[in-house]
């Protein structure tokens, strides 16, 4: 089984440290980004972390980490989260697991922000507990 988790973070998560605080915390992504580096290797697994704006490039980074055969997608994708039937599709049609992520609790928030599109096709959802969301996501691709 490979090693390999891909970690993808959608749009405006670039912003994170900075970005309404008082939401999403005062963690930058860079920081993110370094604590799953360091939880994965805890398991003996890699990641590959990446951040887009742009919807097709999350597709496409889908398609790549199914190509690469991935253990599992883990995937923030943010306001697509709501809006992407494109990823919905995406996910469906990879062989690795995706799991869903969120810093905050979108149920916890506006009504628009609780349909899920990409929750349709994720085996799990690890959601408002900021950075700790990452973390218990590469737990349970761990347990896989």
């Amino acid at each position: 089984m490979s090693t390999s988790i891909f970690i993808f973070n959608g749009p405006n998560l670039n912003l994170l440290g900075t970005r309404e605080p008082e939401i999403y915390g005062t963690t930058t992504l860079a920081e993110i980004d370094a604590a799953c580096v360091a939880k994965a290797r805890e398991h003996g697994l890699s990641v590959d972390f990446r951040q887009s704006n742009h919807e097709g490039v999350l597709v496409d980074w889908m398609h790549q980490a199914h190509k690469a055969k991935a253990r599992a997608i883990i995937i923030n994708a943010a306001a697509y989260t709501h809006t992407s039937i494109a990823l919905l599709d995406a996910a469906k049609a990879v062989t690795p697991p995706v799991i869903e992520v969120h810093l905050s609790d979108p149920h916890t928030r506006e009504e628009f922000r609780h349909k899920s599109y990409i929750g349709e096709a994720a085996v799990a959802c690890f959601k408002g507990k900021g950075l700790q969301s990452y973390l218990d996501a590469i737990d349970a691709v761990a347990a896989l």
